[in-house]
């Protein structure tokens, strides 16, 4: 169990504690309840990673975060790199082992990624931070639902200060099957048993618009398009599974598909579809193409579709359920 260091002011009211002890994995998401009443536990690492997608940084952690939370950045701590002009990749293993460690979380740590709790673009950066946990084939690790804005709303103790984590080591067995490469996704564009899902917003599948970083506006041939936003509530919490069950079109679900592949712009959004399908759902063989339309069309010989044509009476897009 690591140990950390920190000159701390709490805030709020706090539970009894509890005595140390191992945490029976909780599963993919945990609420504000059940995380304060294991604040004690012996395995716990609680990660904060708020960032400019919601708004964070290290000194609106500096201000107040849940107690014992160490700080590792989404956007600046090296979850993610550049790699051939190619934004949003996945680091090497030896950088992200050398990352997991520094943060004080070893083979045997429990961790609980809080995000922001802003909007679903900001639940991104947990499902991200989580999916590279599951490739490096550590599964003790949940999302706090709600992230810090249900934490802080529902009134919950916050620390002021810093906490150093004491370095550990890491050791990841990695799942290489959870990615797929730009080569392996072109490949695939004439298999009917692999499913290419969109998680970006109707006018960048359509083609209307772009994302900065990618070069051609569009969308991967034959995708699926399932917005990802349609997976949380006004106050940033995901939907329960039954409604999101109601979401996903049948044949994302139902075993016509061996391979889902989950893509966006820089597989941010991506992550988000992963995890829903195959943590929340439990869809297995779901693949994150980290790559996404930036390195889809980095090559310009690359096919790209753009329009509605048929798509709407094929329902290719899922994108209009408010409920």
């Amino acid at each position: 169990m690591p140990r950390f260091a920190a000159t701390v002011v709490l805030t709020g009211t706090l539970a009894l504690s509890i005595p140390a002890h191992a945490i029976d994995n909780p599963g993919p998401l945990v609420d504000a309840d059940w995380l304060e009443a294991h604040l004690d536990a012996a395995d716990l690492v609680i990660l904060d990673i708020r960032n400019g997608i919601d708004g964070g940084s290290y000194e609106a952690y500096t201000e107040a975060h849940v107690p014992g939370a160490i700080y590792a950045n989404y956007q600046e701590a090296g979850w993610r790199t550049e790699r051939d002009g190619v934004v949003g990749m996945t680091p090497d293993i030896g950088s992200l082992e050398a990352l997991v460690g520094s943060l004080g979380i070893d083979n045997d740590s429990h961790v609980v990624i809080v995000h922001g709790g802003v909007n679903a673009s900001d639940f991104g950066s947990a499902a991200r931070v989580y999916w590279t946990f599951n490739y490096l084939g550590h599964d003790a690790v949940s999302i706090l639902d709600g992230g810090f804005r249900g934490w802080s709303e529902a009134g919950l103790p916050t620390t002021s200060g810093n906490t150093t984590p004491e370095p550990a080591i890491f050791a990841a067995a990695p799942r290489p099957d959870l990615l797929i490469e730009t080569g392996d996704v072109e490949a695939s564009l004439d298999d009917p048993s692999v499913l290419r899902l969109d998680a970006r917003p109707a006018e960048q599948y359509f083609g209307a618009e772009k994302a900065g970083p990618a070069k051609t506006p569009g969308r991967i041939p034959d995708s699926l398009g399932l917005d990802q936003g349609l997976f949380f509530t006004a106050d940033g919490q995901i939907r329960p599974r039954e409604e999101i069950a109601a979401i996903v079109p049948d044949r994302v679900t139902n075993g016509e598909v061996d391979t889902v592949v989950s893509y966006c712009n820089t597989g941010h959004w991506a992550a988000t579809n992963w995890f829903v399908l195959s943590q929340v759902l439990e869809v297995e063989n779901v693949r994150l193409y980290d790559a996404s339309m930036v390195g889809w069309t980095f090559d310009p010989s690359r096919p790209l579709e753009t329009g509605r044509g048929m798509l709407d009476a094929l329902g290719q897009w899922v994108g209009s359920f408010r409920g």
